[in-house]
């Protein structure tokens, strides 16, 4: 595999974040729109008032010694806690930074080629792989080459810059699945058919307050055509999911609304206009060899030293307590992997680190290096992972940090996910055991509680029935009981002699895991007390409103969305034209038109209006003048040309342009903090 040396930065883009970042603690900003623009650059708000998260895209979760080095500067200069946190995106995050500090701790990432933009916001967020892609001997080709190319294709795409939601994409190197599909937005599984490379495409999986597995949108296809299958499913979310109702705003919530042979034509709809508009483009080629062996790493990465395919070479995973690392322990680790000649270390799904490419020798010497940072190899009952819960965010109904190093998965070594609240950050309907945070009144007092989900599995074959599921939904216990609970059910799989603890789950009578745990679950009045507070609280427990979580983003700007999809719309035109397909790229100059001319009439108070004359008499109402009637005279260029050609479609296409930017200019007069500038078009 090779050493993941992508520069994703943009020196200007701080520079300009700099300036929003001052613009609003001067008062000249308001505090909306502001969020808007640092939820773009990765910039979380806290439940701690003044203090900020900072999340860094890690592309596959591939890092080199000298990004540990910049993650352990972040964390001590900037950050007030000092400590990193692997999220189960492989992402990085950075608490407790000062608002004020941030570009400058950007800068310090971008010196390795590192950014934070598009980490949170209603975007393409990091896209994750299997943590050994590259290295495993079951993989048919090592994705991160298709990865890279994905991530180069959406990173500061007009059509990934204001969708309806976040849209997430996971990447495997072989039918095991490790990246896990079934809870994606999109998801890319390595395969072949008849002895040819390709891939299974998947789509609408997700998690959170309406679970649902992934559907199957492509069986097979060539990897030529793989990025036409992922935009074409970008480009779906952006164009139907809803902007109203952001609790069904993800691309799942299109099943419920078109069914789904209904999305799926829509998809094949979709996928044949972004195939005609791309076509040509280069695309990542990978190496594809024939799999060897059977060893299944599993979700998130080994829990042992692991044979690479290439001979003689190791895996060495490093468990990091539920995903935090000190500075001392970054640079330790990098200092350690240069020592040995080593360039490649993955963060994983399960929160912990990988090192690549160990040969036997170096072994021992690295296992030392660890043991002297006071870190180890992961060891059976530890598979724990965390979301920050209370501890950070807004959001967090329940201290997941502080239960979480609490719970063991026992001798068999299950997967324990714990989440904060429903939203699922810590994907508890994947894990053999899942739990969310919850609170629920009992004998008149507040309670906290976690919502059990038992036999869950992410991957299409990990679990030994070549599918997955997500989790069942289990008994809702005390949060005070919770170690209690997680011991009976692990002891009673174990006693069961069932070696799949997916298997005995789903052999049990409906209320098997209620009668097991009906005593702990149960909370009579006098025993009220001994559960009335969170883990790691002295004060009873209750439910904090700090409005609404930033993880759905803020609320839109609708003329700025439009902006971008036409951004997205001339893009294909120019394509189009490039490809001399004159009458396709002119309904692109029309639909730019619709787009901006729609989002004007409502800008002022209109309605939306179905047919173009309807559009331009409305926009001579509202927007009298020069620009409606420019509008209305592009309406009519497109509408009468005969037949498009070049000599006839290159002027309007100008002109659409010049209007575009009259447009921009008279919704920035409307609102002066709006800022079009990444959607216009770039003069020649």
């Amino acid at each position: 595999m090779s050493v993941n040396a992508t520069n994703l930065s943009d020196l200007d883009e701080l520079n300009r974040f700099e300036q929003s970042v001052q613009a609003f603690l001067d008062g000249h900003l308001d505090a909306e729109r502001f969020t808007a623009i640092r939820l773009q650059l990765g910039v979380y708000g806290q439940r701690q008032e003044g203090v900020n998260m900072l999340r860094t895209k890690i592309p596959g979760g591939r890092l080199t010694p000298d990004q540990l080095d910049a993650f352990a500067d972040v964390a001590e200069t900037y950050s007030q806690h000092g400590i990193a946190h692997i999220t189960t995106r492989q992402s990085i995050q950075i608490h407790f930074i000062p608002l004020a500090k941030t570009p400058d701790a950007m800068r310090r990432l971008a010196q390795t080629g590192m950014t934070s933009r598009e980490a949170c916001s209603n975007t393409v967020r990091n896209m994750s792989a299997c943590a050994l892609s590259g290295v495993c001997p079951r993989e048919h080709v090592d994705v991160g080459t298709h990865l890279d190319g994905a991530v180069k294709h959406f990173l500061r795409n007009p059509l990934n810059q204001q969708m309806p939601r976040k849209f997430k994409i996971s990447f495997s190197a072989c039918e095991a699945d490790c990246a896990q599909a079934l809870l994606h937005d999109a998801a890319v599984v390595a395969t072949t058919r008849n002895g040819q490379p390709g891939f299974m495409v998947k789509a609408c999986g997700g998690l959170g307050h309406k679970p649902r597995e992934a559907i199957v949108v492509e069986e097979f296809i060539a990897e030529s055509e793989l990025l036409f299958s992922l935009e074409a499913l970008v480009a779906l979310h952006n164009k139907y999911s809803d902007r109203t109702k952001r609790a069904k705003s993800r691309i799942k919530f299109l099943i419920d609304r078109f069914g789904e042979e209904g999305f799926l034509e829509k998809y094949r709809e979709e996928f044949g206009r972004t195939k005609q508009a791309l076509a040509g483009q280069p695309y990542p080629q990978g190496a594809w060899r024939v799999p060897s062996g059977k060893d299944i790493p599993g979700p998130g990465a080994p829990r042992k030293l692991f044979a690479q395919h290439q001979a003689g070479l190791f895996v060495l995973p490093v468990a990091l307590p539920v995903g935090d690392i000190t500075p001392v322990q970054l640079r330790g680790i990098a200092q350690m992997m240069r020592a040995q000649g080593l360039d490649e270390i993955n963060t994983t799904q399960d929160q912990n680190l990988a090192i690549l490419n160990v040969a036997q020798e170096k072994i021992a010497a690295l296992r030392a290096g660890l043991a002297a940072l006071g870190l180890r190899e992961p060891v059976a009952g530890d598979n724990v992972v965390a979301c920050p819960g209370t501890s950070t965010c807004r959001l967090g109904i329940t201290s997941s940090m502080v239960v979480a190093p609490k719970l063991s998965g026992g001798a068999r070594d299950l997967r324990i996910r714990v989440s904060g609240c429903h939203n699922g950050c810590a994907q508890p309907e994947t894990g053999d055991i899942g739990i969310y945070g919850e609170g629920k009144r009992l004998h008149g007092k507040l309670v906290p509680h976690y919502q059990m989900y038992l036999g869950g599995d992410g991957t299409m074959g990990g679990n030994g029935t070549g599918h997955g599921a997500l989790a069942l939904k289990g008994p809702l216990v005390p949060a005070a009981r919770m170690e209690q609970a997680i011991a009976r059910v692990t002891q009673a799989h174990r006693d069961s002699g069932e070696e799949s603890f997916f298997a005995w789950v789903r052999a049990q009578q409906p209320d098997y895991f209620k009668q097991l745990l009906a005593d702990i679950t149960e909370v009579k009045a006098e025993d009220i007390a001994s559960v009335m507070r969170d883990h790691g609280n002295t004060s009873d427990f209750r439910v904090i409103n700090l409005g609404g979580g930033e993880c759905a983003g803020v609320s839109q700007v609708m003329i700025g969305a439009n902006f971008f999809e036409a951004a997205h719309e001339r893009e294909y035109r120019n394509a189009l034209v490039f490809q001399r397909k004159y009458g396709e790229a002119a309904h692109c100059s029309e639909a730019i038109l619709r787009l901006l001319g729609d989002g004007l009439v409502q800008l002022m108070g209109g309605t939306r209006q179905d047919g173009m004359a309807q559009l331009a008499g409305q926009l001579r109402e509202k927007v009298p003048g020069e620009l409606a009637d420019e509008f209305a005279r592009l309406v009519d260029l497109l509408n009468e040309a005969p037949e498009m050609s070049d000599a006839i479609l290159a002027p309007i296409n100008r002109a659409v342009d010049a209007w575009t930017l009259k447009a921009a200019a008279f919704c920035s007069a409307q609102d002066e903090q709006l800022d079009l500038s990444e959607a216009l078009p770039k003069h020649e």
